[in-house]
């Protein structure tokens, strides 16, 4: 893995405010838009750092996009504004740290389960993150994204219960 310089926190960010973007400009939900993203020429030419170096604003990229597949009204569910700029910028922080094209990136992990972990892992270091997800995902470790997510809202139940507040 190679350490994340100015220019990939540019790229990780422009990609998070693409992908925060997309839930006002883009009518079909979420998952759609990721996906379509993740496998298009656009993240394609984003997997080369050569993409920093184009003048191309966000409302831009949205438009490429929807010139690559077209107008889609497809699917309702929108994810938070937060959770997808995070997605975003994991995502992208994940494909620059480990040379690994967005499309395989997309491959280990859909944005369904890391949905699921940002509450555990949106305050952390995105290479922490990272980490702790590659454990997950690693064959025969049985952990369930899952129940990451119950166990912080279990956590959370216990703590507001010690600090005298109702669940």
């Amino acid at each position: 893995m190679k350490k994340i310089d100015s220019l990939g926190l540019k790229m990780c960010a422009y990609q998070a405010a693409l992908f925060q973007m997309s839930k006002k400009s883009e009518e079909c939900s979420s998952k759609i838009f990721i996906r379509r993203f993740m496998n298009s020429e656009l993240a394609k030419r984003m997997d080369n750092v050569g993409f920093a170096f184009e003048s191309l604003g966000v409302s831009d990229a949205i438009k490429e996009i929807e010139e690559q597949y077209g107008a889609s009204s497809y699917g309702v569910n929108k994810f938070d504004g937060e959770e997808l700029y995070w997605i975003g910028y994991i995502y992208r922080y994940w494909s620059y740290i480990s040379d690994k094209s967005s499309k395989q990136i997309y491959k280990l992990i859909k944005p369904e389960q890391l949905r699921k972990l940002y509450y555990p892992y949106h305050s952390m270091d995105p290479l922490q993150a990272i980490e702790r997800i590659t454990e997950e995902l690693e064959p025969g470790t049985n952990v369930d994204i899952s129940d990451i997510s119950k166990g912080v809202i279990a956590l959370r139940k216990v703590r507001r219960r010690v600090a005298g507040k109702q669940p």
